[in-house]
């Protein structure tokens, strides 16, 4: 089942008339004060607000971008540390507008207005909407906007034990998307062949089923990507190493590949993901 996210808003109208006579009467409105009121997320009390959470983690950004006929009109980003984070308000003049949402909790993102794009250094868990609203003299009452997970999600679960001196896991994929087109919330500008890095905590060391998640922007459908996974020191010496042929990925799915990355023995076992939507489990 595709997992959604809905943000709900409520519209409050800026009401401005002007002298009339009694016969005669006449509104005039350039715009319309919008409220976003995010709900549908997990909640919990941060503080005097409350937070958006996905699967257990909390969201950190929310970008709303605003067009009227193919312009951008306004821009809005909110960080988790506002005060009113997750209920923004933009003043929407009268006409048609796209307005697109994109709520992540990735790292260190470059927006660039031009080229419809955002850049992620880290893609996380990242939900996309564009959104179609008409203003005019008559706009009242409520909007729901769905937000659905753009992003794929490549799981590795290692099955056995991560040795001492194991410092980070690398996943170098062949291709990946680090940058989101949010006018059609697709990954586009694929990269090559670019180390993903995990730190591995001193309390993993030692432990047997470690998994690691990689999060990636997709293609409209399903696509395919090598992958090289390793594992070193803090002084580069690799630990363990393996490939995968042709990962099958596709937007808001988990395909888990697990195995031993370790032992000599090589190849053993297949795991099953029940995350998100139907996973594809493999070895490597």
């Amino acid at each position: 089942m595709i997992m959604k996210k809905t943000f709900f808003f409520a519209i409050a109208m800026a009401v401005s008339f002007i002298s009339c006579t009694s016969d005669e009467s006449e509104f005039k409105a350039d715009s319309r004060t919008v409220t976003f009121a995010c709900q549908g997320f997990e909640m919990t009390p941060f503080g005097t607000r409350a937070e958006l959470l996905a699967d257990g983690k909390a969201l950190t950004d929310l970008w709303i971008l605003d067009y009227v006929d193919g312009s951008l009109a306004q821009q809005l980003h909110q960080v988790s540390a506002d005060a009113d984070f997750g209920t923004p308000t933009l003043n929407l003049a009268m006409g048609d507008h796209h307005v697109y949402f994109v709520a992540s909790r990735g790292q260190n993102v470059t927006l660039d207005t031009d080229a419809h794009t955002m850049t992620f250094g880290r893609v996380l868990d990242t939900f996309y909407k564009d959104y179609a609203i008409s203003i005019n003299s008559a706009t009242s009452g409520s909007r729901t906007v769905t937000l659905e997970r753009c992003v794929t999600r490549l799981r590795l679960v290692f099955t056995d034990a991560i040795p001492a001196g194991a410092a980070t896991f690398n996943v170098i994929p062949t291709t990946w998307y680090y940058t989101l087109d949010y006018t059609t919330g697709l990954g586009v500008n694929a990269t090559a062949s670019q180390a993903i890095t995990i730190n591995i905590p001193s309390s993993e060391i030692g432990v047997t089923g470690e998994a690691v998640n990689v999060f990636g922007f997709s293609e409209s459908g399903e696509w395919t990507t090598d992958v090289a996974v390793n594992c070193k020191t803090s002084d580069n010496n690799v630990l363990g190493a393996a490939a995968i042929t042709d990962a099958p990925l596709m937007m808001n799915r988990t395909t888990e590949y697990s195995g031993q990355l370790f032992s000599s023995n090589g190849l053993t076992t297949v795991n099953l993901s029940t995350d998100w939507s139907d996973a594809y489990t493999m070895t490597w």
